[in-house]
Parts: structure tokens; sequence; C-alpha cells
């Protein structure tokens, strides 16, 4: 198992209300893009044998690996992008998502999206991108529900 630094807080609703805090601090998008950098060199190591076809996600413009853990008590999410704006994308959504219940992922929506204007100010493709991701988060976490 690969070492996770999440979940960063306690709750998946802490986890968004500390995103939204953080985006405030930002004048404008250009401040934003740079601090979604930065969020973006902060994922855990990922290691080169995970980079195969298996973890591919698809959907996202940019080259995506993504490798679930867990089981229905705590489920981690692993993910690294070849891109540096979808790794800071990756690093939100693992924020708010990796480290909890299939219920709680599934009970919880990704209003921090919205809450940052993130969608406002994302390219169609990179948008795209971010919804396969959650999309997969949400699918592992419904399959292990069941």
């Amino acid at each position: 198992m690969t070492e996770t630094v999440f979940p960063l807080e306690p709750t998946t609703a802490q986890a968004q209300a500390a995103i939204k805090e953080e985006f405030a601090f930002f004048g404008d998008w250009s401040e934003r893009y740079q601090y979604l950098i930065d969020l973006g060199r902060k994922l855990p190591p990922f290691p080169e044998a995970w980079k195969a076809e298996e973890h591919r996600l698809h959907g996202c413009q940019s080259l995506v690996w993504i490798v679930p853990q867990g089981n229905r008590d705590r489920l981690d999410f692993h993910a690294i992008s070849d891109s540096a704006i979808v790794s800071g994308l990756i690093f939100l959504a693992l924020r708010v998502y990796s480290g909890r219940s299939a219920e709680e992922i599934l009970a919880t929506e990704p209003d921090y999206i919205a809450d940052i204007g993130l969608a406002r100010h994302l390219s169609p493709t990179r948008s795209n991108g971010l919804a396969s991701l959650l999309a997969f988060i949400r699918d592992t976490a419904r399959s292990q529900q069941a």
C-alpha cells in the first residue's frame, strides 16, 4: 500500500469548506490556477508501475492514472496526471473523497467546484476530465457498497 496524505480534514464537508476558504484568498483566476498547480505538486508519489493502461482514466485529454484501494469502510485513491493543472484538480478531489467510507463518498456532492467558481473557468475538456474522475470515485464507492 502506498502512503496517503488524505484525508486532511475529518469530514467531506470540512474538506469542502477548507477548499472554499483557501480559494477565497485569491483575487483572480491566474492566482487560483497557480495555487492549483502548487496543490498538484503536493500529491503523494505515484509508483511508475501504476502508470499502466489498466489504471488510466479515460475521458480526460491529459493522461490520468488512478488506483483505488480499501473497502466500504475506507477507500483511498491514488492518482496523478501529466498535466500540472489536472494534478491540482486531482488533489482537490482526493482531499474531499479519499480516505472516506463508501457511504460518505456517495452522500457528498462535489459542491466545492461551484463554490470556488471552478466550473466557469475550466475548459470543456478539463471539465469532462474532472467529471470522469468524480464518476470513477463514485462508481468505486458504489461497487464497494454492493
